[in-house]
């Protein structure tokens, strides 16, 4: 999901998402609907293009503060060891 949030920051077609987050149009649809039926994306109509909301945006730096500090703690680890 946070590949797909990431690379609706400006705006992009469901095959560009594919692409980007490396799933198959299953998988993008179902990824898709998820994330629009929780208002992290929107679909623009007109453009056919999928932009990030500012949930979206809440979450992915939710996501990335977690993310880091899980990263953190792994490096510690190996470091001790």
């Amino acid at each position: 999901m946070a590949m797909i949030l990431q690379s609706t920051h400006n705006g992009v077609t469901k095959t560009k998402i594919m692409y980007k987050a490396y799933l198959s149009y299953t998988q993008v649809k179902e990824y898709l609907a998820f994330l629009q039926d929780n208002h992290l994306i929107k679909y623009e109509e007109g453009n056919q293009i999928y932009r990030i909301t500012d949930k979206g945006r809440g979450f992915l730096e939710a996501y990335d503060k977690i993310n880091d500090l899980i990263s953190t703690k792994v490096d510690d680890k190996i470091l001790r060891m």
